[in-house]
């Protein structure tokens, strides 16, 4: 059976910094709000793969995808092995979102342990791809393999996503970026879109915070520069703080007809190509699981009347 993540689900990091008690309530919630699927991403907390199972363990249908599992984290072989693992035991539940952060070409150093870079992104992530695909794993294959995903921005990885996978996973992309990944995956590719939301009822304070958001990924890292100036942003505009019109094309919502404001926003990438949307909730306080809001987001009616389900064909 193929993973079937619904229209509309929730990406957070939050959950990390949660008890496993409180974190298998908030899954058991986001469930029943009636979210298809609840993504995570891998920093400093849990272990992604961990997670995910303490995730699917706790609930009964919802999907869960890692958003993602970082390479440099982790060799192929176990990689691997979780995939299959999670796959077997929660048919049609998990899928693997894959992707990695680098600095340049240089090795990561994290408290003093060396992370290598493994050299450029996109044949880096071929050459793991294929790694993976090689491990002679001897665990009962799953009935149906789980989906694998990139976290591609760039021509060259979505390309590589749609030759290798079962489709990408795009983060903090403008609308404009959703129907040009439609066009390079092809229309049978899953494409879930990450999208950052606010519903802060101050318009001033929404800002703030999503002005510091969106600048802490544009000042870290050279890949969202990039890709926001295939879609006419200009370097000026990216660069130092940003500009409102790149804050306003990456988070959405805040102040009065904040819910109304992201609902266009979710079919606006709905009608550009995505299969499925997943929103994540910003607060001033990123540890704390942002409860009220999904409730306030599950008014969007994600099942609603229309039930087609993002599926996906696992290559």
């Amino acid at each position: 059976m193929d993973a079937a993540a619904g229209r509309l689900g929730v990406w957070t990091l939050a959950l990390d910094a949660q008890p496993a008690t409180r974190v298998r309530e908030a899954a058991a919630e986001i469930e029943e709000l009636g979210f298809g699927a609840l993504w995570i991403g891998e920093e400093f907390g849990r272990n992604v793969l961990t997670q995910a199972g303490i995730l699917l363990g706790a609930t009964d249908g919802l999907v869960i995808g890692t958003g993602i599992a970082n390479i440099f984290f982790r060799d192929p072989i176990a990689m691997a092995a979780a995939e299959r693992s999670l796959a077997e035991a929660y048919p049609g539940r998990f899928i693997l979102g894959l992707g990695g952060h680098r600095v340049d070409d240089r090795p990561l150093m994290y408290l003093g342990h060396r992370v290598p870079s493994g050299g450029r992104a996109v044949s880096t992530m071929g050459a793991y791809l294929d790694a993976m695909d090689a491990v002679p794993l001897q665990s009962p294959p799953p009935a149906v393999p789980s989906p694998r995903v990139l976290g591609a921005l760039g021509p060259k990885m979505l390309n590589l996503a749609a030759e290798k996978t079962s489709g990408a996973l795009p983060y903090l992309v403008p609308v404009a970026h959703t129907e040009d990944a439609r066009a390079r995956l092809g229309p049978d590719a899953l494409l879930a879109v990450e999208q950052a939301v606010m519903l802060d009822p101050d318009p001033d304070a929404a800002r703030d915070l999503a002005r510091a958001h969106v600048g802490t990924y544009m000042e870290r890292g050279v890949a969202h520069v990039k890709d926001m100036m295939r879609f006419g942003y200009t370097q000026d505009e990216l660069s130092g703080t940003p500009a409102d019109r790149v804050v306003d094309a990456l988070v959405v919502g805040g102040g009065r007809g904040a819910l109304d404001a992201i609902a266009e926003r979710v079919r606006a990438h709905l009608d550009a190509g995505a299969d499925h949307v997943c929103l994540q909730v910003l607060t001033a306080h990123r540890t704390t699981a942002p409860i009220a809001e999904w409730r306030e987001l599950a008014a969007l009616n994600p099942r609603g009347s229309d039930t087609q389900s993002a599926t996906t064909n696992p290559r």
